[in-house]
């Protein structure tokens, strides 16, 4: 079975290219940067194929010969697009690492198109968001009338350079939550309380993970926020930031903080992927006021995204699902968690 990771040699793309390799697997590793991309499949000799998405005839042509996709090259708000549409085209199964609140939205628009397609649409195949996915499931079975869900994660691990993109240009969004079964924007730090995410109680602001749009599709709850850990004077300074939010929207000022963050590492080192743990936290409620609460420990999340992307990836290919859009959980179980758990 022929196989593709997409940005194989960004920092988490590569994370996958080698957990791939490291479990006997030779996928095709694809991107548009050929002197990068031929660096990494030297190194773990496997197969390349340079692909510009921005190209829909090569695409198609190169995803035409594909089981399935992984894409792993953000910022998928512009990435995510092109390839889903390809890979309907093609009948190519998709997975992708993305966060982003509006992909997901976008591949559940695609879910009848890929029905008939019998192609799988699983974006979020990483961090963002199986372990919260999978808390969220389990949650719902244990209070099957809840109608408020809160998740959050904590996590000293350092993000990105992808990760951190992605942030910086949704800034000038604000936040998201969901609210009677519709997404809503809020402004940034919209919500604050403190929670034991499982090290501890801590102050922590509501952010616009991908929760927002999967926990919804995963277990019907109409009313969906996460949070993180945040320092008072960290959510001082995104509230004054609301004031001034139109500016972030505009495409100069995106690159120019795309820019800075450049000069910054490319992710964790190996001893933060081994050693920088995340706490996963979930809280379902019901109209009569009860409430049930849920927490696991996680590997690195960028460890974590290194596995479950493949992992995914072997069981769509192994077990053959019918074609639409899934989340993690719906597609695998909540007992997918499991696999990341740490004692």
């Amino acid at each position: 079975m022929t196989w593709m990771i997409y940005g194989a040699y960004g920092y988490t793309g590569e994370l996958v290219a080698k957990y791939a390799k490291s479990q006997g697997l030779e996928p095709v590793l694809a991107g548009r940067n050929e002197k990068k991309l031929k660096a990494v499949a030297g190194q773990l000799q496997l197969p390349y194929q340079v692909v510009n998405l921005q190209d829909a005839v090569a695409l198609r042509q190169a995803l035409g010969e594909m089981e399935l996709v992984v894409h792993c090259a953000g910022p998928f708000e512009v990435t995510a697009a092109p390839m889903i549409d390809a890979c309907i085209a093609t009948r190519t199964h998709y997975l992708d690492i993305t966060g982003e609140v509006a992909v997901f939205e976008y591949a559940h628009s695609k879910d009848e198109e890929a029905k008939r397609a019998g192609v799988v649409l699983c974006p979020g195949v990483g961090f963002d968001v199986i372990p919260t996915d999978c808390v969220a499931a389990r949650l719902k079975e244990r209070l099957p009338d809840a109608n408020h869900l809160t998740l959050g994660f904590d996590s000293a691990s350092r993000m990105s350079r992808g990760t951190a993109k992605t942030s910086v240009r949704r800034l000038g969004e604000g936040g998201a939550v969901r609210r009677d079964g519709k997404i809503e924007s809020v402004p940034l730090a919209y919500k604050t309380r403190t929670i034991d995410f499982g090290n501890g109680e801590k102050f922590a602001m509501t952010i616009p993970w991908g929760d927002v749009s999967t926990a919804y599709y995963t277990t019907d709850i109409p009313s969906i926020e996460v949070f993180i850990p945040a320092s008072p004077k960290l959510v001082k300074r995104l509230q004054r930031m609301n004031y001034f939010r139109w500016l972030l929207r505009f495409e100069w000022v995106k690159s120019w903080l795309e820019k800075k963050v450049e000069q910054q590492p490319a992710g964790p080192n190996e001893k933060q992927l081994e050693e920088a743990l995340t706490y996963v936290w979930g809280e379902a409620s019901n109209a009569q006021g009860e409430v049930v609460t849920l927490r696991e420990k996680v590997m690195n999340g960028y460890k974590l995204t290194s596995h479950g992307a493949v992992d995914i990836a072997q069981h769509v290919l192994a077990e053959k699902p019918e074609g639409g859009y899934y989340t993690p959980a719906k597609l695998c179980g909540a007992e997918l968690i499991e696999r990341y758990r740490i004692k």
